[in-house]
């Protein structure tokens, strides 16, 4: 193998890891602590190995500035090692041709046009719609859904009411189909989605209809495949990951033996610089972190022996740093252990998460909608689903019945794990998984609905399954509930504003008649107070009498067993109310007609 010279090759002035493109050419810049020689080819110089050495820098960086490069052409370095040369691309790569195929100077530029002007939601008045790019809406038969075709359903999503989209995991990841957790090239936005310019004309398209846009990330892993980062610059150590990755037990995890080496100030710096990238170049609202028990623990099982203490205070920069340069940004963690520690401050030695998906909640809630029979649903923890906290604040929790996680790996979309081998238009799966629905729109906290909920998506999540998006024209009353109880939770007609309050009472649990009765408000008073009626029971309940909070007109403002939602509903008759108080004033017996299988919700009204 030739040796090239580089003590003559002057390093880049020209600040930044991987391709910059500038006035003056290309800078390029790569970290190789364990190469001998580092030389970057590509379009510009007929992809001669040795035409465009680096220079070396301090601490394992390389780099030199290339006058002939230009945006748009394709590259890779070389890195000689004392036995071999490896082609790899290049770690920093915003685009890549395929996950195997080679990496683009990138053109950052982009027409943002008005986008100054977005305001992200506060999070009391979020509803996130989690969807996955490549199946939301996809043109063709084989064919995969990419930003383009999802921008085509932004006016759904408003109309729905839905103000922040939380998009699965769009690194470049090997094929075409994947859920988007196996980032191959964490840098690089998926190909065949659209690559970066795709990412960045979808953000601003939902920004233009109010919709913020969340991403979800993944730092508990990279890859396992078509990573050029395995074993980067020919370094390892027990034949693991190299530079990169831990190289001892601490590597393994479910997804294989790639944990990023979070004690490393270069890796850390790396996923860094990630987070920090899409809030910047690509004005993301926000970050879903993919599995954080994973970055806490080597086996996410609690035992301190199993700490890792450097991923702990990774994630505590990455969240300082963001809530510094960006407080309005919203950053969750995927961690179900539920920890108050993860929404707690950094200054109080927590992670500094915005809030957290919550398993106090979909975990009872889901239970409670698919059992089988009504004498096993566990009306305590229902009660307690609803009016869980983190650190006392109901906004540190995102609560749903389903997401990519809830309705796969052997677990089912609500409607069918009730409708078990049926059919999922039957009146027990419509019914009572509109009742998930209601838990999660009145509950206290942030509500996430997966996508295709408000369709009755049948089955469980695939990634070459498609949403069908006939069932829209078929199940228009049922995407109305949906439209309805979004409307009411944003306080959309100004009636309900105690639905983004942080506040929820239990006025009443009838664990025979498997009824609840919560009260919701924010400052209390008209248009604010809201009550909460739900027959978990096939049965019924005739004018059963419940203690209203306040004296007063409640108006009733929402009625799931109206049968314009759905013909088979049985449009069980109530009204409004006005509770008169004798002898008690603050506990005011009304009697109340109640579905089977259905919600109501009231509002005080002057």
């Amino acid at each position: 193998m030739k040796t090239i010279e580089i003590s003559d090759i002057q390093a880049s002035t020209i600040a930044g890891m991987g391709a910059v493109p500038h006035s003056e050419g290309v800078s390029f810049r790569v970290w190789a602590p364990n190469a001998k020689a580092v030389s970057v080819v590509g379009d510009f110089n007929s992809w001669n190995k040795e035409a465009t050495p680096l220079s070396h820098e301090e601490n394992g960086y390389w780099s030199v500035n290339v006058p002939d490069a230009t945006i748009g052409q394709e590259y890779k370095y070389v890195l000689f090692t004392e036995v071999t040369e490896l082609m790899r691309n290049d770690p920093y790569a915003r685009q890549l041709t395929n996950s195997v195929g080679n990496s683009i100077v990138h053109d950052p530029h982009f027409d943002w046009a008005n986008d100054d002007s977005f305001q992200m939601p506060n999070w009391n008045e979020m509803v996130i719609y989690e969807l996955h790019i490549g199946t939301f809406n996809v043109k063709g038969e084989g064919q995969i859904g990419d930003f383009y075709s999802a921008i085509e359903r932004l006016d759904y999503l408003k109309a729905l009411g839905i103000n922040a989209v939380e998009i699965m995991p769009i690194a470049e990841f090997p094929g075409g189909y994947s859920w988007g957790y196996n980032p191959a090239h964490p840098f690089a936005v998926e190909s065949e989605y659209g690559g970066p310019l795709g990412l960045k004309s979808f953000v601003k398209a939902a920004h233009e209809k109010g919709i913020a846009v969340i991403l979800d990330v993944v730092y508990n892993h990279f890859g396992p495949t078509d990573m050029d980062l395995w074993q980067f610059d020919g370094w390892s150590e027990n034949n693991l990951g190299g530079i990169y990755f831990y190289n001892d037990w601490r590597a393994t995890t479910p997804w294989g033996d790639t944990r990023p080496d979070y004690g490393r100030p270069e890796v850390r710096q790396y996923i860094r610089d990630n987070a920090l990238m899409w809030l910047e170049e690509y004005r993301l609202d926000g970050l879903r972190m993919d599995m954080i028990p994973y970055m806490r623990n080597v086996n996410a099982d609690g035992n301190p022996d199993n700490d890792l203490a450097e991923g702990y205070s990774l994630i505590q920069w990455i969240n300082s740093e963001i809530r510094e340069k960006f407080p309005h940004k919203f950053t969750v963690a995927e961690d179900l252990h539920t920890l108050s520690s993860i929404t707690d401050s950094v200054s109080n030695g927590g992670l500094g998460y915005s809030s957290q998906w919550d398993a106090q909640f979909v975990h009872p809630v889901r239970e409670a909608i698919i059992a089988m029979h009504d004498a096993d649903r566990n009306m305590d923890a229902i009660a307690h689903a609803i009016t869980h906290k983190y650190n006392n604040d109901a906004f540190q929790r995102v609560i749903y019945t389903e997401s990519h996680d809830e309705v796969a790996n052997g677990k089912a979309r609500v409607v069918q794990e009730i409708a078990g081998e049926g059919d999922v238009d039957n009146w027990y799966a419509k019914k009572r998984s509109i009742l998930g629905a209601v838990l999660t729109l009145t509950s206290p906290g942030i509500p996430m609905l997966f996508q295709g909920q408000a369709l009755l998506e049948d089955k469980w999540f695939d990634d070459t399954d498609p949403i069908d998006w006939n069932r829209l024209s078929a199940h228009k009353g049922i995407a109305k509930l949906y439209r309805d109880l979004i409307h009411l939770r944003l306080n959309k007609h100004q009636t309900t504003a105690g639905l983004s309050g942080q506040h929820a009472m239990v006025l009443h649990l009838d664990h025979e008649l498997k009824i609840i009765v919560f009260y919701r408000f924010r400052n209390g008073g008209y248009n604010d107070n809201t009550l909460v009626i739900i027959n978990f029971s096939q049965e019924p309940a005739h004018d059963f009498g419940i203690r209203f909070p306040q004296r007063g007109h409640w108006r009733l403002r929402f009625n799931s067993d109206w049968d314009g939602y759905d013909a088979d509903f049985d449009n069980h008759f109530t009204s409004d109310f006005i509770s008169v108080g004798v002898e008690d004033p603050k506990h005011l017996l009304v009697q109340v007609p109640l579905g089977a299988y259905a919600a109501l919700i009231y509002s005080l009204e002057e």
